[in-house]
C-alpha cells in the first residue's frame, strides 16, 4: 500500500503545482460536492419538479452515506495530509511537502472517499430522472441521444472535478475516490430499483433510521470490545493538521451518522404529516415554484444556525434535529403556510 499512497502523494503535489491557479474551483467542488447541497439545495428543488425523485435523493444519500461510514472503519484508510508524515516508505530522505487548506483536515478515516461517493450516487439519480422526464415529454430520438450524452459527459466532468479537488486538497489519495464514484453509482443503480421507498410508512422510516443507528453504533462498540481504536484518525488529524481551527466535529464518523439518520427521519414524518389536508391537490406551477423559492431562503437560514462542539453529547443530538427539520421545512412546513396564506387571500377577496 505504500507504494500505492507514494504514486497518489506525487499526483497530489503534481495537482497542487500545475494547478494552483485552480485552487478556488476545486476548493468549491469539494464544498458543493458535500451532501449538506444534497439536503439544503438540490432535495426541494427536486421534491417539487419530482416528488418520486426527490424522494430517490434523499435515500441514495442517506444509505450510500451509511455505507461510506461503515465501509470507513472497515478498511481504515490513510489520508495523504498524515501519511506523508508518518510513513517510512522514504526512509532517510526528506519527505514530499504537501499544502494543506481549510478542508483538508478532515478527521475520519479516507477509504473510500465520501465526496467522490455522494457526487457520483446524487448525480446518478438526477441525469437518470432528467433522461425519464425527456422520454416522457417523448423527445425526438436524435435529440434523445444527444441529450443523453450530453447529460452522462456532464456528469463525468463533474465527478472527475470533484474526485480531483480531493486529491488537489491531499484529503484522499486517487484510489480512495476511484473507489467512492464506483460505490456511489453501485449503491445509487439498487436503491432506485427499490421502489417500496417511495410509499414506505411513517413506522418503516422509523424502523430504519433505528436499524442504521443502532447497527453503526453496534459496529462501532464490537471493533473497540477487541480492541480496534476507531477514533485513531482524530488523534492523527489533531497531530499533523497546522492549523487546529481546520479540524471540526462536524467532518467525523457519528456526526455524519446523526446528520444523515436525522435526515431520513425527517423526510419520513414531512410524508406523513397531517398538518394540513388537500394540499395535495395544488400542483400548480406557481404554488410550486413559491415553495422552492421559500424553501431554499428558509434552509440557508437555517444552516447559519450553528452550536458549540463543546459538550459532544448535545453536538450530536442537535446536529440530528437540525437535519430532520431540514427536510420537514419543504415537505410540510412551507406548503402548509403557503397554502394557507392562499386560501387566505382567496377568502379576502371573496369577501
Amino acid at each position: 500500500m505504500d507504494l500505492l499512497h507514494s504514486w497518489g502523494v506525487d499526483l497530489a503535489i503534481h495537482l497542487q503545482t500545475r494547478y494552483s491557479r485552480y485552487e478556488g474551483l476545486f476548493s468549491l467542488a469539494s464544498a458543493v460536492a458535500d451532501l449538506h447541497t444534497t439536503f439544503f439545495c438540490l432535495f426541494p428543488v427536486w421534491f417539487y419538479m419530482r416528488k418520486d425523485t426527490g424522494v430517490r435523493l434523499i435515500w441514495v444519500a442517506v444509505i450510500g452515506d451509511w455505507l461510506n461510514l461503515v465501509l470507513k472503519w472497515v478498511l481504515s484508510g490513510e489520508r495523504p495530509y498524515w501519511w506523508v508524515h508518518e510513513t517510512q516508505f522514504y526512509g532517510a530522505g526528506k519527505a514530499p511537502s504537501l499544502q494543506q487548506f481549510p478542508i483538508t483536515c478532515e478527521t475520519g478515516p479516507g477509504s473510500p472517499s465520501g465526496h467522490a461517493m455522494g457526487v457520483a450516487g446524487v448525480w446518478y439519480v438526477m441525469v437518470s430522472a432528467l433522461l425519464l422526464i425527456a422520454k416522457e415529454k417523448q423527445c425526438p430520438l436524435l435529440l434523445y441521444r444527444l441529450f443523453q450524452i450530453g447529460l452522462w459527459a456532464l456528469m463525468v466532468l463533474v465527478v472527475l472535478i470533484v474526485c480531483m479537488s480531493r486529491v488537489f486538497m491531499a484529503a484522499h489519495f486517487p484510489h480512495q475516490v476511484i473507489a467512492g464514484v464506483i460505490t456511489g453509482i453501485v449503491v445509487a443503480g439498487i436503491v432506485s430499483k427499490k421502489k417500496w421507498i417511495y410509499s414506505a410508512s411513517m413506522n418503516k422510516y422509523l424502523l430504519i433510521t433505528l436499524f442504521l443507528t443502532f447497527f453503526a453504533i453496534g459496529f462501532y462498540l464490537l471493533l473497540k470490545i477487541v480492541g480496534v481504536d476507531l477514533l485513531w484518525t482524530l488523534d492523527k488529524a489533531q497531530k499533523w493538521c497546522i492549523r487546529s481551527e481546520w479540524i471540526h466535529l462536524d467532518t467525523t464518523p457519528l456526526a455524519s451518522l446523526l446528520r444523515n439518520m436525522g435526515s431520513l427521519f425527517g423526510l419520513g414524518l414531512g410524508l406523513h404529516c397531517a398538518l394540513y389536508s388537500g394540499i395535495k391537490k395544488n400542483t400548480n406551477a406557481a404554488f410550486k415554484m413559491g415553495c422552492i423559492m421559500i424553501s431554499l431562503f428558509l434552509l440557508q437560514f437555517l444552516d447559519g444556525w450553528t452550536f458549540s462542539s463543546d459538550n459532544h453529547v448535545t453536538f450530536y443530538i442537535l446536529s440530528f434535529c437540525k437535519s430532520a427539520f431540514a427536510l420537514l421545512i419543504p415537505t410540510t412546513l412551507v406548503p402548509w403556510a403557503l397554502y394557507r396564506m392562499c386560501k387566505g387571500i382567496k377568502l379576502d377577496k371573496n369577501l
